[in-house]
């Protein structure tokens, strides 16, 4: 079975306990979506006896290091993110790179980001003939366009197409990405999707009290939005399907969760909307499940972390017709799916929803019972063969070797 790049089914993988060298430039603390899934995928590792290092930027001053058996970090020098101060992006590091992966020599090195101290990863790893892989979790390209630098969408793309084409595989989260990004000149992906903790995020933390702290009643509907208010997300269709479902329903409630660069816009516009701010943790499941009605209109996503966990809280979920949205959800049964880019479908949509508490129950119940098959524990295992897989490519003789890799772009430095 060939797979863009990679041929497995001669591959008689032994699994052994590797060194995994993760590049990342956003991990917990932070919040967003690609931190949350870092994190899981390196604590899935570690349970499975794998020894990691952890290279990210420092976060703060106090921040340190931290250690402990099977696992250890290396912090880096970062600079706040334009338009995302709570973020940071690694600065070049390729010379310290090498100087710590030549005393103590990784057998994989994944590389999460594609700023900096990704790109300074990458080279090292070149350099030392270190076997790489690379995950695509952001679509930096797509946003170019909401920051009034549309002009650099074709350059990021180049950029993001020759990083990741330098790398042994590229791991992305839905099949329809992976069509994407081949029509664009990708090549080597392989699809891991992303787990959901069914525990955490379920109907069972359904608050009353939290409700009533925003002013509606047991079977009023909240219509919930999470995620990071800013151009990118695209919120403008929550606030526009609001208003009609107002029209139709005046017991509604909007409720936002998390903060960004668009909140006083948003405040402005929804003047009787609640906004959370960010939230984690347990708080953030019951905010979930509390809900009745998701809707995310986001048109920048990989994955949309925040669609798994709305499905798995029980809640019924609105959204175009894609990334996690398209893969999990059965429209008309467990949520429903907006044509992609279509504002006036994603707002008839909700509209309808939010006039149908039948329908939302039913709809919520149907997407829990999707969400409890996405456990963390089958997508880590995916993710494991994949990196025995590359691993297992550069440890071969040539002449030896159990796994083809197809000719691709020169990996020179």
């Amino acid at each position: 079975m060939e797979s863009d790049g990679i041929i497995l089914e001669r591959l008689p993988v032994m699994k052994k306990a590797l060194r995994v060298a993760f590049v990342s430039e956003t991990y917990p603390p932070e919040v967003n979506g690609v931190a949350n899934t870092v994190a899981r995928f390196v604590e899935g590792l570690r349970l499975r006896n794998h020894e990691i290092q952890l290279v990210r930027p420092r976060q703060s001053r106090a921040d340190q290091a931290g250690g402990e058996a099977g696992f250890h970090e290396v912090l880096m020098r970062g600079l706040p993110i334009p338009r995302y101060p709570s973020l940071k992006m690694g600065l070049p590091a390729r010379q310290a790179l090498l100087r710590m992966w030549s005393h103590h020599r990784p057998d994989i090195v994944h590389i999460v980001t594609e700023g900096p101290l990704g790109w300074s990863a990458l080279q090292a790893a070149i350099k030392l003939k270190l076997p790489v892989s690379s995950d695509f979790r952001t679509n930096f390209h797509a946003y170019s366009q909401h920051y009034g630098v549309g002009w650099l969408q074709k350059p990021i793309a180049a950029y993001l197409r020759k990083f990741h084409n330098r790398t042994l595989m590229t791991m992305v989260p839905t099949n329809a990405m992976r069509g994407e990004l081949a029509m664009m000149g990708f090549r080597n992906l392989r699809v891991v999707s992303r787990g959901v903790d069914t525990q955490l995020f379920s109907p069972a933390q359904r608050s009353a009290s939290l409700r009533a702290s925003w002013g509606v009643a047991p079977d009023d509907p909240v219509i919930l939005h999470v995620g990071r208010l800013a151009p990118e997300k695209n919120i403008e269709p929550v606030a526009a399907a609001f208003e009609r479902i107002r029209s139709v329903e005046p017991r509604a409630k909007l409720v936002f969760v998390g903060d960004g660069p668009a909140r006083d816009g948003l405040r402005a516009r929804c003047r009787d909307a609640h906004f959370a701010g960010m939230r984690t943790g347990e708080d953030l499941a019951a905010h979930y499940a509390s809900g009745d009605v998701f809707l995310f209109p986001s048109l920048t996503e990989t994955f949309g972390n925040v669609t798994v966990e709305a499905m798995a809280s029980g809640l019924a979920v609105v959204a175009y017709d894609y990334a996690a949205a398209a893969e999990h959800i059965i429209h008309g049964r467990s949520g429903l799916l907006a044509c992609y880019d279509n504002t006036t479908d994603f707002v008839r949509q909700a509209v309808a929803l939010a006039a149908d508490l039948q329908h939302v129950r039913e709809f919520g119940a149907r997407a829990r019972h999707t969400a409890e098959k996405l456990a963390w524990s089958r997508v880590v295992g995916e993710f494991e063969t994949l990196l025995l897989a590359v691993a297992n490519a550069r440890s071969q003789p040539p002449c030896a070797a159990l796994i083809d890799i197809v000719a691709g772009d020169s990996v020179s430095s």
